[in-house]
């Protein structure tokens, strides 16, 4: 019988895939701990702007 050649391609495959979701992990947490210091939830329109503004400027009864 002829010995069967491992294949180096799974291997590789894992290696990259971990690798890339290792990539992923690392920024997300690098983009969470910038929003978390610049305190800006995301991009704002400007009807949401104004909503927000009337909302505060309106006194409580």
């Amino acid at each position: 019988m002829a010995e069967n050649s491992k294949s180096l391609l799974l291997p590789m495959v894992a290696a990259a895939v971990f690798a890339g979701l290792g990539r992923m992990v690392f920024q997300k947490v690098k983009a969470d701990r910038v929003a978390r210091q610049s305190k800006v939830a995301g991009p704002v329109d400007e009807k949401t702007r104004q909503w927000i503004s009337e909302v505060v400027r309106t006194p409580r009864p």
